[in-house]
């Protein structure tokens, strides 16, 4: 009889935790959280480069203010009563195609189009009416700078290859399009995850893994500093319904 769930992930041996092969124990102040994050979802250990590359994608894109829709729901939540836990889990939910979701999709774009022209990508795009996931940014209209850094140290570790210049040249295409739309953080997140060879359904969870420690200093900001139970002031809201009836 077939067993209620396979797992290739983890296991206990002998009295000690297995991830992917490997003793947690022994791995335990050996190596960094970058490298153990590789190693759960590739299933192999990284090499050095590709560690400092994932360390930077994780370290960048780890909070980016107070205003995300994710930030400002997390901190209501808890602001409302609830725990922590289901304060950062509700932020979490409010990652979605406009906000984190994109690197996904991307990856798709990128695996199924690198080949390809990125005349093709924007074209075949606005013909089912999609946007072109991973470019343009509402604070960023010249260059995205977390997308820029990467870049640079993609120089360094030698992971600037086909996808990176591709996900480039989609960009300067928009541009001879006049419609400027850099390579927003998304984007060269999903680029670089293609040129580590990781599936597209990692995107999302990478930036979930990124961003969780800035959802839970949040929280605790909010519950060390603000007094509970926010509210918009009428003064925060413009109604626009109808008058008061008789």
């Amino acid at each position: 009889m077939p067993k209620a769930y396979r797992t290739a992930i983890s296991t206990h041996k002998d009295g000690k935790p297995i991830v992917r092969g490997h003793d947690l124990t022994k791995l335990a102040g050996k190596i960094s959280f970058a490298a153990s994050i590789y190693l759960i979802l590739k299933g192999e250990m990284p090499k050095e480069k590709a560690e400092r590359m994932l360390e930077a994608m994780l370290v960048i894109s780890i909070d980016h203010g107070i205003e995300p829709s994710s930030v400002v729901a997390a901190r209501n939540i808890y602001s409302g009563g609830s725990p922590v836990q289901a304060a950062v889990a509700g932020g979490i939910l409010a990652f979605g195609d406009f906000h984190g979701g994109a690197i996904e999709a991307a990856m798709e774009n990128f695996y199924g189009y690198v080949e390809k022209s990125p005349g093709e990508l924007i074209d075949d795009l606005k013909l089912e009416d999609k946007r072109v996931a991973g470019f343009g940014h509402r604070l960023y209209k010249g260059a995205d700078p977390r997308a820029e850094r990467l870049i640079e140290i993609a120089n360094e570790t030698g992971f600037y290859g086909k996808y990176v210049k591709f996900a480039l040249s989609v960009a300067e295409e928009f541009s001879k399009r006049e419609k400027q739309l850099p390579l927003n953080i998304d984007g060269i997140l999903a680029a670089l995850l293609c040129e580590m060879g990781f599936d597209a359904k990692v995107g999302k969870g990478v930036f979930i893994i990124a961003r969780t420690p800035g959802l839970v200093a949040h929280v605790v900001e909010e519950a060390l500093r603000e007094s509970p139970a926010r509210r918009l002031t009428e003064e925060d809201v413009e109604y626009d319904g109808p008058s008061p009836r008789r």
